[in-house]
């Protein structure tokens, strides 16, 4: 979503006006609901958890109303006489303030010093059980955002939320920040500097307590609950029934086990004495190149405590825990001790990577302190080679580290764009899109801008090479714990990919970021001659396979002679088209010629018999080529006939 400047509103005047009756306050408060909840969100700490944070959103904007009949708020802003809608509104000044008010008091840290305040507190209603709720995902750039905002102090976040979203000018939010009990108003609005001004952002649905999405909790946590609540409700019936009777009143224990027994596996996994720890060298004798053969790295593999919280947090994240997991990958805890891949600082952080055989799990945690933490879930089922060659450390300021794989000798980064803009193959491989990535004895990777936030226009992609004995694997970040391995040939015969293969492809692979991609492979299907003596177009079809299997995305693309880059043409998910199941794929796209004419050129891979257009532009043709002339905008369906007679379909 593209980020747009707004102009700032007038504030209304910070003269005290006129006390605010509850019936004027509460018709503000329905109207406005929506944008006042989202105030509340967006000001109160990320920390509380997204769940907890919607429910105190509605809460403080529920509570806004005055007491009695009147306000009697003295600091109160009357709306703008000048102005119009719910700028003019001092009912709606009143309950904002009250609502901004409450907000920043909930950011407060509780003190011994003082009781806490009523906003400092889990609030009584509204109550949701047995759900989770919290707004619909949005992008990258929300994702960012949201990430930039949680590192600000509450006042400062307030003075960004109030200049983006209310639309006022710092003077303003200066005035309402004072009205609202912050001392320094002008530092608030310094802080928030800090920050890029994507206010268009703050209405996306990322950040909107109104429109929710509902997961189950932990289930299995809550099912033994209520077991656990079930047998201690029966063990005092029987204990009663049984101190009530005559005689000694407890029986003979035979072979009953003690009333509440452990899991030991599940007590086995959080102990941190019994993680696996993969000797050093064990994988120089392996014959297999995964994830079970890392051996623990780090300068932390010895702290006790911290690899005790990880395992804690693991099985029982907090609301103060941001947790994260890739489409189709488990969140529950650990089946038994996990293997210990990495336990060090980074960066900012100290962070703990484990694997149990289905997940890598990446926590981390502030060296300062700060409370609250990160949990990541990412599938690695089945990873062997490119796939288990390396793992995300820690992201900041859209770079990315990497913990890579001790079979791997060279690490190096290298700009797909400008290899797609390099004078020839020959330049490439001297290097000049690629940059040595140096890494630490343990394996870590010094950072480098990722793709994985990257906004706006495409303007690079950064590819990570990887070297071992047996050959360089191309892969990228693709906002996964583990990068996707980038691959070239036809479909069930895939081979390691050439970063000029991929050089005219690479800002396509934005489509499928965050998607849990394992791998993508780039596939030449047909090689068209374009008319009025245009050259030639070179016919590709991209697919991307994902950990759990279902969600793959197959783009086909049109990449024209002297053109950088290739333009999509068409798309599908979860189809077998261009895949080993289904090699066939069939595509279309209009195309302007140098002498300003409008042709459909389709192409369909080489067992492709025939090829018919229909609709707004009318042909066919023997073989897997179609050029047809047609009028700028025409829409067309396409069909194609294999050489065994079936029929396939064009992609969308």
């Amino acid at each position: 979503m593209q980020s747009q400047d707004v102009a700032p509103r007038p504030a209304p005047d910070p003269r005290p006006g006129p006390a605010v009756d509850v019936e004027q306050a509460e018709a503000a408060l329905v109207e406005h609901y929506p944008r006042l909840v989202r105030l509340a969100y967006l000001v109160l700490p990320p920390s509380l958890g997204r769940n907890r944070r919607v429910l105190t959103a509605h809460a403080l904007t529920q509570r806004a109303l005055p007491r009695g009949r009147m306000s009697g708020d003295a600091s109160v802003l009357p709306a703008q006489k000048t102005a119009e809608g719910r700028d003019a509104d001092p009912g709606y000044a009143y309950v904002r303030l009250r609502v901004l008010r409450t907000a920043l008091e909930a950011g407060r840290p509780l003190t011994f010093r003082a009781w806490p305040k009523r906003a400092q507190l889990p609030p009584l209603l509204p109550q949701v059980w047995g759900l989770r709720l919290f707004p619909r995902s949005g992008g990258a750039d929300e994702l960012a955002l949201d990430q930039r905002l949680s590192a600000l102090s509450a006042p400062a976040r307030a003075a960004y939320v109030l200049r983006g979203l209310e639309r006022l000018a710092d003077a303003d939010v200066r005035r309402v920040l004072a009205a609202a009990g912050e001392e320094d108003p002008a530092d608030a609005l310094d802080e928030a500097d800090e920050i890029e001004a994507k206010y268009g952002l703050l209405t996306s649905p990322e950040f909107d307590p109104c429109s929710l999405q509902a997961r189950p909790p932990d289930l299995m946590r809550r099912r033994q609950h209520m077991k656990a609540a079930l047998a201690a409700t029966a063990a005092v019936a029987v204990c009663g029934a049984l101190l009530g009777m005559p005689g000694d009143g407890w029986g003979p224990d035979g072979a009953a086990a003690p009333s509440y027994a452990r899991n030991p596996s599940a007590q086995a996994a959080l102990d941190p004495g019994k993680l696996t720890l993969v000797p050093a060298a064990a994988w120089q004798s392996s014959t297999r190149t995964d994830f079970s053969v890392w051996p623990a790295r780090g300068t932390l593999t010895d702290d006790r405590a911290l690899l005790r919280r990880a395992l804690a947090v693991w099985a029982r994240p907090g609301e103060s825990v941001q947790v994260s997991a890739t489409p189709g990958t488990p969140s529950g805890a650990p089946p038994g001790p996990p293997q210990l891949l990495y336990a060090g600082e980074v960066d900012q952080s100290r962070v703990v990577l484990l694997y149990d055989g289905l997940r890598i799990v990446r926590y981390a945690e502030a060296k300062d302190g700060t409370q609250g933490a990160a949990l990541d879930f990412a599938r690695v089922d089945g990873a062997t080679g490119a796939e288990a060659n390396a793992v995300v450390l820690g992201r900041s300021d859209g770079n990315v580290r990497y913990l890579t794989a001790p079979w791997v000798r060279t690490a190096t980064v290298r700009d797909l764009l400008k290899v797609a803009t390099g004078a020839s193959a020959a330049s490439d491989a001297a290097g000049a899109s690629a940059t040595r990535l140096g890494r630490s004895a343990d394996g870590v990777t010094e950072p480098f801008a990722s793709p994985a936030l990257q906004t706006g226009e495409c303007r690079s992609w950064n590819a990570l090479e990887l070297t071992d004995r047996s050959g360089t694997r191309l892969t990228t970040d693709l906002g996964e714990l583990t990068p996707a391995h980038l691959t070239s040939g036809r479909p069930g015969q895939p081979h390691e990919a050439s970063a000029a293969t991929w050089a005219p492809l690479a800002c396509s692979l934005a489509a499928v970021r965050g998607q849990g991609v394992r791998t993508v492979n780039a596939w030449q299907y047909a090689r068209q001659p374009l008319p009025d003596a245009g050259g030639t177009a070179n016919w590709l079809c991209t697919r991307a396979d994902t950990w759990r299997g279902g969600g793959t995305r197959v783009l086909a693309q049109f990449h024209a002679q002297g053109q950088p880059y290739g333009a999509v043409a068409a798309k599908a998910e979860n189809v077998a088209a261009c895949g080993a199941k289904d090699s066939h794929v069939l595509a279309g796209v209009l195309w302007k010629s140098g002498t300003g004419d409008w042709y459909l050129l389709a192409a369909g891979s080489k067992d492709t018999a025939s090829i018919r257009a229909t609709g707004g532009v009318d042909g066919s043709t023997q073989g897997n080529l179609l050029a047809v002339r047609a009028e700028q905008g025409a829409q067309a369906g396409l069909k194609g006939t294999l050489a065994d007679g079936r029929s396939i379909g064009g992609l969308r």
